[in-house]
């Protein structure tokens, strides 16, 4: 870039700071090379100094002084691969949030050795301010289905109240060995993560045991292929880690494809059932900022579907029905 450069404030970067306004109209201007400009007074808003946290209102004009290292200005292109990938994924979004329907096998965060999860795919989607948008509850690596996320701070504000306080309804499907008995009932007991000989898990333990956490979750028995498989719907009342997988196998039913808490010794499975773990989050009900109620479900991920078909269960005909808040 040549010259000075004066750039009007648009009304959708009302109250943006300063260094977040360059950092999204200049992404790769180093925040150590914005202060120097603007501690020698090159950086202006309507011919005023300024100071990096400066906030910006619609219709002041920014003075943009001349720098000539292309390396330094060029502006960063996003990836838009991973954007598309992402739109390809959302079955709700408003001004608020998106919802999408996350793949089995993504990470939602990431960790020792994950380089492709959502947090960092979500850069590929900024808002009208540059902001990455902001999960605001999790799922695990093999989990598919509803992922809620916040395109900005307000609604990830609201949206992290929603689900901390339980007033987001979430209803699960699993594919489990075996019939639970009864059909249907509420799990309720205390879990802790805890060292094993298959590495850090979650382990039921008695109330008072160091780092316990009570959960509780209701299921019912949707349909079943014989005694060797039901299809289970869930309904988690509190959101403790792998919960709904530990409580499976606390039954004796544990979700097939569980690397983690399939506890059936020399167990078979059956011709056409596919790998991986069974679990989707199908469907999940949350007030929006407008007052009104959003009620949401994802489709089933394609191991799950072939599952389904081979056990001869019906996702179509036997949908969950009813007030995704009733008990059971």
């Amino acid at each position: 870039m040549s010259g000075v450069q004066q750039r009007q404030v648009e009304n959708d970067e009302d109250g943006m700071r300063l260094d977040r306004w360059f950092a999204h109209h200049f992404p790769q201007l180093g925040f150590g090379r914005l202060q120097k400009l603007i501690r020698n007074g090159e950086v202006k808003v309507d011919k005023a100094k300024v100071t990096t946290s400066t906030r910006l209102a619609p219709g002041q004009t920014v003075r943009i002084p001349p720098i000539d290292d292309p390396d330094v200005v060029k502006p960063i292109k996003l990836n838009e691969a991973d954007a598309q990938f992402l739109r390809d994924l959302i079955i709700y979004e408003d001004d608020d949030i998106y919802v999408f329907n996350k793949p089995h096998g993504l990470a939602v965060q990431g960790g020792s050795g994950t380089k492709r999860h959502m947090d960092g795919l979500l850069k590929s989607l900024p808002n009208k301010k540059g902001e990455a948008p902001r999960l605001v509850h999790r799922l695990d690596r093999d989990t598919s289905g509803c992922l809620v996320v916040a395109k900005t701070k307000a609604a990830a504000s609201h949206f992290g109240t929603v689900f901390r306080s339980r007033s987001a309804r979430k209803i699960y499907w699993a594919v489990v060995a075996g019939n639970p008995h009864p059909q249907q009932g509420e799990i309720s007991c205390f879990l802790a993560r805890q060292s094993t000989a298959d590495g850090e898990q979650m382990v039921v333990v008695k109330n008072g045991t160091p780092g316990a956490q009570h959960s509780m979750s209701y299921y019912s028995t949707t349909d079943t292929a014989s005694r060797r498989f039901a299809w289970v719907t869930l309904k988690p009342v509190t959101g403790r880690t792998h919960q709904l997988r530990v409580h499976m196998a606390q039954l004796g039913t544990p979700i097939i494809g569980d690397p983690r808490y399939f506890n059936i010794e020399n167990w078979q499975g059956a011709p056409g059932l596919s790998e991986g773990l069974h679990l989707h989050a199908r469907r999940i009900a949350i007030p929006l900022r407008s007052g009104k109620r959003l009620d949401i479900s994802a489709p089933l991920p394609p191991h799950m579907r072939a599952s389904f078909e081979t056990l001869g269960f019906d996702p179509d005909r036997y949908d969950v029905s009813g007030d995704p808040e009733d008990g059971a």
